[in-house]
């Protein structure tokens, strides 16, 4: 056990991630690891809708107050920031779709963070 205790961490854990990834080829337990994956991915896109929702509903009221184009603006940048979320879990993205992925969430990001700045502009 001292062996192990007084191994560098780095290498210690990559021995660790080659026994479980041993374990697992020793087994054929690919298609099982590829359902907890899935599961996973699911559970992991419920978390962000609901993370979402709840600042929604924390701030709803003062975004009630913004102008209409503004919430128009706000609201259909956040849906494209969903579908495009959607999309790259369920869709595999390489190369160009990746680009594209990447640049519709950085522009709507940009797009949401423009809207709630103007919109909290006190001057």
């Amino acid at each position: 056990m001292r062996f192990l205790r007084d191994m560098n961490p780095t290498v210690r854990g990559l021995v660790a991630i080659a026994l479980v990834a041993g374990v697992i080829v020793a087994f054929s337990a690919e298609s099982a690891l590829s359902v907890v994956f899935l599961v996973l991915r699911i559970a992991f896109l419920v978390a962000l809708v609901l993370f979402v929702y709840t600042l929604y509903r924390n701030h709803r009221y003062a975004i009630s107050l913004w102008s209409r184009r503004s919430r128009w603006a706000f609201y259909a940048a956040a849906i494209l920031i969903a579908v495009d979320l959607v999309v790259f879990f369920w869709l595999p993205v390489r190369g160009l779709n990746a680009v594209a992925f990447v640049l519709v969430l950085a522009l709507a990001g940009l797009a949401m963070w423009r809207i709630w700045r103007d919109e909290h502009t006190y001057g």
